[in-house]
């Protein structure tokens, strides 16, 4: 039995899903043996030469997959193949030459890019890097492609393959040059070099699938449509995704200037901090960015399932069912990024520990309060896409640069301020998400007709919590207490004591979210497999 257009879509997302929760998992998990590797000073050139590198990526490609999906998705549902194969002859061209010019652009001014950071020492890893972008600029235009035949496969795949290189290559790269003492902006260099083999190893699994597709197609001898010329062509795509440029832009853009401001204030303000010195302060606060996004990974499959069934329900006139939808997936956000957020705030330093050993009170504070900004950055996630599902894509885009500006206001005057330094950068990344979170509730209070009641969503989740992050403290200073003089406070010690902490917390979070009711069966089918796993559990309705 043939899948219908729906089943289809449904599932093409869940694989999206799936794939980018593994990718965003890897992605952040694979910097932590990389920093262990790094000192603070390589670890800061390592953060400074990835953000030149999104910026100059997301510029590039941000778009082109969307516009592409989007418009060759238009000619196959008007049967016209000899249109489909005239966008991606005239896409990949253009994107081989934009990726050429802007891997040149990073190769030649590497030194320029890294004296505008801040950080001069960042200028071989952003030559590294370069080849990527022209890499990355060819799989955006077989992505869309692919997209666009709903074949969501190849997407998914080659992320997962670049993802995995990346880890492989990046971290054997780095222990190598650091076996041979490389010195650590040179092992920061070779570490992120796996983003370029990886990127580039997906080209040809890419090409592959995009082979397979083809056979599929009509042959285009036989379709008598005239297509428009290829200026034409591309006028249409670059209509398209300019604007989604624009808006994915954001992100990058604020990363870029916060990281310069930061670094810059650091070395030229009260504190008048040498560069090097200023690039140890920004390593530390690198530290705690892996971790920091791990509980984002949480949300993104459940942000991607809530736009299109949102969509769905108001399209079909079922305005309860839209609201329903809306309040759980705020509610099951709160409940996976609520006491992911507490863990983090309240197993900081046992957590850093754990991880790369650093028992310091600066980086620390720094983890406490990115933990907190982690769940306003996923409360920021879901309202985002509320706003998209009812139409309101525009509104969505007006709140970031307000966070973003704000962000970076307190960057500027607390990096700067020798009672804060580098942790005005945090606390700045903690103000914006909570600005664009709280604007993003005014619209959809504002805008969204069939909104829901929110406040029953955050109290249960935050008891819970409560309950979750005292119980994990508690038991983390009761092993500590108990263990330390039999084995010792090491950091394989500690490592013991945090998991016997995370395992208490989590048991103590099920057992309260199950038996006040917090969750239910319609909030576990928003999460792949949420049924079945709400069996198991005995989630009631």
């Amino acid at each position: 039995m043939q899948e219908s257009k729906e089943q289809k879509y449904l599932k093409g997302a869940a694989i999206l899903a799936a794939a980018s929760v593994f990718v965003k998992l890897i992605g952040a998990v694979y910097k932590i043996p990389i920093y262990n590797i790094l000192d603070d000073g390589g670890r800061g050139s390592f953060q400074v030469t990835y953000n030149v590198y999104t910026l100059i990526l997301t510029i590039s490609t941000a778009g082109v997959p969307a516009a592409m999906s989007r418009l060759v998705s238009s000619a196959n549902a008007g049967g016209s193949a000899r249109l489909v194969k005239r966008y991606f002859s005239s896409a990949l061209p253009a994107f081989l030459v934009l990726g050429l010019i802007a891997m040149i652009a990073m190769f030649v001014f590497a030194d320029a890019f890294a004296g505008l950071m801040n950080d001069s020492l960042a200028a071989p890893g952003i030559r590294v890097l370069a080849p990527s972008v022209f890499f990355a600029c060819i799989i955006s235009v077989y992505r869309g492609y692919a997209q666009g035949h709903e074949q969501m496969i190849p997407t998914a795949a080659s992320q997962v393959v670049e993802v995995i290189c990346k880890a492989a290559f990046g971290i054997v790269i780095a222990m190598q040059l650091a076996s041979a003492n490389y010195e650590m902006h040179i092992v920061s260099a070779g570490a992120i070099a796996g983003v370029t083999v990886g990127l580039a190893l997906c080209v040809p699994l890419l090409i592959w699938y995009k082979r397979r597709m083809d056979r599929k197609l009509k042959n285009i001898d036989s379709d008598p449509e005239e297509v428009p010329g290829h200026m034409r062509v591309l006028g249409r795509l670059m209509k398209v995704s300019i604007p989604i440029t624009i808006s994915a832009s954001f992100m990058a853009i604020m990363t870029f200037i916060d990281t310069s401001v930061v670094l810059g204030r650091l070395q030229t303000g009260p504190l008048m901090l040498t560069e090097a010195a200023a690039r140890d302060q920004f390593g530390i606060y690198t530290l705690a960015l892996p971790i920091y996004n791990l509980p984002l990974a949480l949300v993104v499959p459940v942000s991607i399932s809530i736009i299109p069934a949102i969509a769905a329900a108001l399209a079909m006139g079922r305005g309860d069912q839209a609201r329903g939808i809306m309040q759980s997936s705020v509610k099951l956000v709160n409940l996976l990024a609520m006491p992911a957020a507490a863990g983090l705030m309240v197993l900081a330093t046992p957590i850093l520990v754990a991880l790369y050993g650093d028992s310091r009170q600066l980086t620390a504070t720094i983890l406490t309060i990115l933990g907190a900004a982690s769940f306003f950055a996923s409360l920021q996630y879901i309202t985002t896409a509320i706003l998209q599902a009812n139409g309101h894509e525009r509104v969505a885009l007006m709140t970031f640069p307000v966070g973003a500006a704000l962000k970076i206001v307190l960057a500027y005057f607390l990096a700067g301020n020798p009672n804060y330094g580098i942790i005005g950068s945090p606390i700045g990344t903690l103000a914006c998400f909570v600005v664009i979170s709280l604007l993003n509730f005014a619209f959809i209070i504002a805008m969204v007709k069939e909104r829901p009641k929110y406040s029953a969503v955050f109290i249960k989740p935050l008891l819970c919590t409560a309950a979750m992050a005292v119980v994990a403290y508690l038991v983390y200073e009761l092993l500590y207490w108990l263990g330390s003089g039999l084995i010792g406070t090491a950091r394989y010690a500690v490592i013991v004591y945090l998991a016997g902490a995370i395992v208490a917390g989590i048991a103590v979070y099920v057992v309260f979210i199950i038996v006040t009711r917090t969750i239910t069966i319609e909030d576990m089918k928003l999460v792949p497999k949420g049924e079945k796993l709400a069996k198991i559990l005995r989630v009631r309705k």
